[in-house]
């Protein structure tokens, strides 16, 4: 059983690494962008800003799978649930936040953009 824990604690260390480094590039890769080719365009900093919000994002996804597994498959006691389960809510609530940032909507009005877009389509 030490064997899987190890294994598992490794894997949730791996992910957040991954998480981490999804970050890192992000804003790197941002940065170079906007460096390169935003400065001389109209919308630049708004492009640069969903840039780096997609890197975090991203970033964030990984960081809450990390701790799923850990928390779950190492230590499933009640403190750890909680806790868990504060964290997701705290990232969750980033990641909601930071995709209206992005798209100024709700990720729930997307499909009724969609809809409204369908009915207004010529048949």
């Amino acid at each position: 059983m030490t064997l899987f824990k190890d294994c598992v604690e490794a894997v949730g260390l791996v992910i957040d690494g991954a998480g981490v480094l999804a970050i890192v590039l992000g804003m790197l890769i941002a940065s170079c962008r906007f460096v390169i080719t935003g400065r001389n365009q109209p919308d630049g900093y708004r492009s640069f800003r969903q840039d780096l919000g997609r890197g975090i994002l991203l970033g964030l996804e990984f960081l809450v799978a990390a701790d799923i597994i850990r928390t779950v498959a190492v230590t499933p006691t009640l403190e750890g649930v909680l806790v868990l389960g504060i964290i997701v809510l705290i990232r969750t609530f980033l990641s909601a936040t930071l995709q209206v940032e992005l798209e100024g909507r709700w990720p729930w009005q997307q499909a009724k953009e969609r809809e409204q877009k369908a009915a207004a389509a010529p048949s």
